[in-house]
């Protein structure tokens, strides 16, 4: 980890900011440790020996949230496209993820973080298999997480047991590692894969723990009419039944959903993880996002893996969000910029139960990002927050601070080993393909 000053300010940069009225100001912003403690027009009584930032062409914005995904798939990216979900899962993924290891998931997992931290992620949420690897790697890149077991339960007494069991250890044993940047969920994998009984115990692991909980969910119209089938209910209402909602929840995809189900959600203060480029890709359509806002969900972005994006670009997610939801709707102003940036930074947040990230104001988590602005595509300077949704992509991060620390510094990662990460994770694949 780099060591970064204790206290040190940013000087004539351009700073997103959550006020509706002046949403963009040009100023100043001061860290000290891990906090913004000011942020505003007028430069601010500082001592005349900090370390000073100059902000100029720079554009400050939060660190980018992703609230669903898969790190260690990146391993998979490009084998096995364009094919339906579940023949996708049934004779791609799953045959190849039975052969990962504890260090392919280790080279994966770097992988899918030096692309997010590059690309100006400051936070991820993970569930997936031999989740320690992953812990190791969020621990070392300085990054912010919330990590969780997931769990599939189609599978022996015996060996569902081993699962949970492994769920519970690694939850109870990193929330709140890598000085409070990994926190920890309760993750059954999705109701069409994990057993009434089964998923059961999960909620009462939650309970037992006080920790969320998160899970896949009406994900395609298949999985829907599936569960339907099997237990007589759509997903909303057999999780609601199976107690799911008595912890705070986070949801995945919920693409296939009635007013009814809408309803629930809200009542229930269940956010939803919209991942519009892996739910068009693998066609399994698109969420009712503007009438989930209206309920009152909080509604957030992820990518899901690099598998089924096939990249993870958080830029290209918070665009998406902002078309698609005019294009099917017929209303321009469905899914305006600046919703859509506050659907990849403070609604995911808080649908990860951080409170502390997701906006730059004083008294917040200095996880935030510097975009380089002197470039054709931000010209004419006339609505920065527009540019970002509308033009800009991960590639336009210059910096990246998490925690008051640089991780990213002119494009390249400070705490990771890129040429390594590079040529292992090719190796990884290559040997999934050997066995």
């Amino acid at each position: 980890m780099t060591s970064s000053p204790t206290k040190w300010i940013i000087k004539n940069g351009t700073f997103a900011v959550s006020n509706s009225v002046q949403p963009v100001i040009r100023g100043y912003m001061v860290i000290e440790d891990d906090l913004i403690t000011y942020i505003g027009e007028q430069a601010p009584p500082v001592e005349q020996d900090i370390p000073v930032i100059d902000g100029t062409h720079l554009f400050f914005l939060p660190g980018l949230v992703n609230t669903h995904g898969h790190a260690a798939m990146s391993l998979l990216r490009g084998y096995g496209d364009d094919l339906a979900l579940q023949v996708w899962l049934q004779e791609k993924m799953w045959p190849m993820e039975a052969k990962f290891t504890s260090e392919d998931v280790y080279w994966g997992t770097s992988l899918s973080v030096m692309e997010m931290l590059k690309g100006g992620t400051t936070t991820f949420l993970d569930m997936y298999d031999h989740m320690g690897q992953v812990a190791n790697v969020v621990e070392a890149s300085g990054m912010r997480a919330v990590l969780m077991r997931g769990v599939i339960g189609l599978c022996s007494e015996e060996v569902q047991n081993e699962k949970i069991k492994e769920a519970i250890a690694f939850a109870k044993d990193w929330n709140g590692q890598a000085d409070g940047r990994i926190t920890t969920m309760i993750s059954p994998h999705a109701p069409y894969t994990c057993p009434p009984a089964f998923f059961e115990r999960f909620v009462q692991a939650a309970h037992d723990l006080d920790l969320p909980m998160h899970t896949h969910m009406s994900e395609t119209l298949t999985e829907v009419q599936q569960n339907v089938n099997d237990y007589g209910l759509r997903p909303v209402e057999h999780l609601e039944k199976l107690g799911m909602f008595t912890r705070p929840s986070l949801v995945a995809h919920g693409v296939h959903l009635n007013d009814k189900e809408i309803d629930i959600l809200a009542k229930n203060n269940v956010g939803v993880s919209h991942n519009p480029g892996s739910n068009l890709k693998l066609a399994s359509g698109i969420a009712r996002v503007t009438d989930l806002l209206k309920a009152g969900v909080t509604v957030s972005l992820g990518t899901d893996g690099a598998a089924s994006n096939n990249n993870l670009d958080m830029f290209e997610e918070m665009r998406l969000a902002a078309l698609i939801h005019k294009g099917i709707s017929g209303d321009p102003t469905a899914i305006p910029a600046a919703e859509a940036l506050r659907m990849g930074t403070v609604y995911g947040a808080n649908s990860l139960f951080l409170d502390r990230v997701g906006s730059l104001a004083p008294g917040m988590k200095a996880d935030f990002i510097a975009v380089n602005t002197d470039q054709a595509h931000f010209l004419p300077h006339t609505d920065f927050i527009s540019h970002v949704v509308y033009s800009a992509s991960a590639k336009d991060v210059e910096h990246v601070w998490v925690d008051g620390k640089q991780v990213v510094k002119h494009g390249a990662c400070l705490t990771l080993d890129e040429e390594r990460i590079r040529r292992e994770a090719q190796l990884a694949f290559e040997g999934l393909l050997s066995r």
